[in-house]
């Protein structure tokens, strides 16, 4: 636990950066605090890896930048998922280009009778954090399989377990970003639209809750260990799981801007703000620890093979816009 606790302080000492994401000390705390959990029967040849996954935390953030403008477009909508934006979808399409084609269907209809919603009925303006998810929860599932195959061959597994640690940080920067219920809701950087409540509508308070907050209670690993509990032993489709996860902490958006219009997130001595970076924390390290959990189980056992293949035009699901049928449920 110490050298756990090393590497969230000497994240902490790191140049500031503009709010993002749960700053660096939240993300390091919930993927190394995930990594602790996990039990016996996981996946814990990650716990070697560690310091690696917790320093790597926050890399995709710095993929953000306007210079870096490829990066930058895939990369920005990968870390929120503002649900108020497709309300007018009856189901959540499980194909990361299907729903960016409904998003620009609905952009087509409503761009002259709504043009003010309209201008962010895109990607950008919406998010894929599930999908980002889904995409790293798979390769993750790939890499453990092929760590399970190498061992049970008597060859070293260290660089299939390298790639399943770079994979963890891209799968826990995403969930960690869940947590926050700012990044499931368009009142992510202050209130918008109708306000009866007075919420802040400064752009500030995302960075003020996630990251100036938890450097200055000095966030660990074991304030929040504690909360996480026993795996879950997750049953039913993944995606689905997210969705629901995602959901759970969008629900809390309201709450949260209640908190802050007491006193704008500067009293670390207010229990209620701290109880909810533990709360908030400590769900994200549960469901990475659980993701990590299942995707060990599923290693264990060959592919499933899809007939027809996705990208057989025979495929009922196949849709010609994307060129491939969507992901099925597992």
């Amino acid at each position: 636990m110490r050298r756990l606790l090393a590497v969230v302080a000497g994240l902490a000492l790191l140049a500031p950066h503009a709010a993002l994401a749960w700053g660096e000390r939240g993300h390091a705390v919930i993927d190394t605090a995930a990594i602790e959990a996990i039990p016996e029967d996981g996946p814990v040849f990650l716990k070697k890896h560690v310091d690696y996954i917790a320093a790597s935390a926050s890399q995709q953030d710095s993929w953000r930048g306007n210079a870096e403008g490829f990066s930058k477009i895939i990369e920005d909508p990968n870390h929120g998922w503002f649900r108020e934006q497709f309300t007018f979808l009856k189901s959540i399409p499980r194909s990361r280009y299907e729903f960016v084609l409904a998003l620009y269907d609905r952009y087509r209809e409503i761009k002259e009778t709504d043009p003010q919603a309209a201008a962010r009925t895109n990607v950008r303006w919406t998010g894929t954090l599930p999908y980002a998810a889904m995409e790293a929860y798979d390769r993750i599932v790939v890499c453990m399989r092929q760590v399970r195959q190498l061992a049970s061959q008597g060859r070293d597994p260290k660089f299939a377990e390298q790639n399943c640690a770079f994979d963890v940080a891209r799968l826990g920067h995403y969930i960690g970003d869940g947590a926050n219920p700012m990044h499931n809701s368009i009142h992510s950087d202050g209130w918008r639209g109708d306000n009866p409540e007075g919420f802040t509508t400064d752009r500030t308070v995302h960075g003020r809750f996630e990251s100036l907050f938890v450097d200055n209670i000095g966030l660990t690993p074991a304030d929040i260990l504690p909360r996480i509990g026993a795996p879950a032993r997750q049953k039913g489709d993944m995606f689905d799981l997210v969705l629901a996860y995602l959901d759970n902490s969008g629900d809390k958006v309201r709450r949260l801007y209640q908190l802050e219009r007491r006193n704008g997130f500067a009293d670390i001595a207010d229990g209620e703000v701290r109880e909810m970076v533990y709360e908030r924390t400590a769900a994200g390290a549960a469901m990475l620890r659980d993701m990590l959990y299942r995707a060990w189980a599923e290693s264990a056992h060959p592919p499933i093979e899809v007939k027809p293949e996705p990208l057989d035009f025979d495929n009922p699901a196949f849709n010609p816009a994307t060129g491939s049928a969507p992901a099925a449920p597992r």
